[in-house]
């Protein structure tokens, strides 16, 4: 059990038997009436995020959770093999729990994954990577007054927006949160 004063980013509870992740708190304190505490909570599973409030000093119950390191391997069908960092021990995760962070996923990258009693929960990528660019279309010369965009395949195959002078072959730091260019990276 948590006291809403326990509440931070990545705090797991079991609410109604489903697990939700705090992703944002805030606590208010009005001019009148009681203090209470708005909530951002992702559901563990579906990914669905939803708003909640609850009052101050409730006590909620939480999920443990053990966040363990691993290395991505390889890509078995539908799978995704990970090696434990600490026992060596190969994790297949299914499509459909790694998500999104499949256009990713290169080898030997070093991830977190979260397990509730034994099974996996979801995966946690690192803030930003470093890729390469496989395929892009060459940036037009003409009018730059406006900062152009162009789409870019990455060599895991995930497609985002860059600036208009990447070419193939350039390494990149890419946020994987919002899969979102930062910068270009110097080989």
């Amino acid at each position: 059990m948590a006291s809403t004063a326990d509440f931070k980013n990545g705090l797991v509870l079991n609410i109604e038997g489903q697990l939700w992740q705090i992703t944002e708190f805030q606590h208010v304190k009005p001019g009148k009436g009681p203090a209470f505490v708005r909530t951002k909570l992702k559901n563990v599973l579906t990914g669905k995020v939803v708003d909640k409030t609850f009052n101050a000093g409730v006590k909620v119950e939480t999920a443990t959770v053990d966040r363990r390191d691993a290395t991505y391997l390889y890509r078995d069908g539908s799978d995704f093999v990970f090696m434990d960092a600490e026992d060596f021990e190969q994790h297949p995760l299914s499509e459909t729990l790694v998500g999104n962070a499949a256009g990713f996923l290169l080898e030997n990258l070093q991830v977190q994954i979260a397990f509730h009693n034994g099974a996996p929960l979801y995966l946690e990528l690192p803030v930003s990577i470093d890729i390469v660019v496989a395929h892009t279309e060459p940036g037009l010369q003409g009018d730059r007054s406006n900062a152009g965009t162009k789409p870019a395949t990455l060599e895991t195959g995930a497609e985002i927006q860059v600036p208009l002078f990447i070419n193939i072959g350039d390494k990149l730091k890419v946020d994987t949160r919002d899969s979102s260019y930062i910068s270009r990276v110097n080989a």
